[in-house]
């Protein structure tokens, strides 16, 4: 990248792009506008440019850019993989809805594969087969490194079977607390604390309106 330092808002927005860009690209799409774009990512057209800016000169005054060309761009240098192999652990009511929704492939992949220990949950659901977890080691897709973890019980022990298998990245929907070795990245959901964030932010808005 040009230029390293990217504001984190940027960086939060890219994916929006990316996602956009490939459904465009999808859609027969070679050439569009910062404007047109704004339209589909509803961010003003000023931002989409000084963010694609950071990528280098990318468009040309009255021509747009190129999207197979974004595209290229974004992938090699963020280092964005767009058939990233996602496993999920844990066929559960969340994981069901995971499974059922699926439809990240223009932006990040697909979950390739599932694992539960309830032989009822194994099988093919929404289209993913799910393994009993005592297969992991060897179902696990070949290069995979991000898993969505969503199981409740013998977590640690769960995640220690993951990053042997080289896993590196976890999505954990688990709200349970576990270690992981260095280079191991967690992002962790917590829906409750963002609705308690929304509820203080609402609150404080009607409390500014009513003075």
């Amino acid at each position: 990248m040009q230029n390293r330092n990217v504001p984190k808002a940027t960086l939060q927005r890219y994916p929006v792009y990316l996602k956009a860009l490939r459904k465009l690209q999808k859609n027969g799409v070679e050439r569009i506008m910062s404007k047109e774009l704004s339209s589909f990512v509803d961010i003003e057209p000023t931002t989409i440019r000084r963010d694609f800016s950071f990528l280098g000169n990318l468009g040309k005054q009255g021509y747009g850019y190129d999207v197979d060309k974004l595209i290229d761009i974004f992938n090699s240098q963020l280092g964005v993989d767009f058939d990233e192999k996602i496993i999920l652990v844990g066929a559960g009511n969340l994981g069901r809805a995971l499974m059922n929704y699926n439809k990240w492939d223009y932006v990040v992949g697909e979950i390739a594969c599932a694992f539960d220990v309830d032989p009822a949950k194994c099988g093919t659901q929404f289209g993913v087969e799910v393994y009993p977890m005592a297969e992991l080691e060897t179902k696990i897709p070949e290069g995979c490194r991000i898993a969505i973890l969503t199981i409740s019980h013998d977590v640690q022990e769960t995640v220690d079977r993951l990053v042997q298998c080289g896993i590196n990245g976890i999505v954990d929907f688990t709200h349970q607390h576990f270690l992981v070795p260095k280079g191991v990245v967690i992002k962790s959901i917590d829906v409750v604390s963002s609705i308690q964030e929304l509820v203080f932010i609402t609150n404080s808005l009607e409390t500014k309106t009513q003075k």
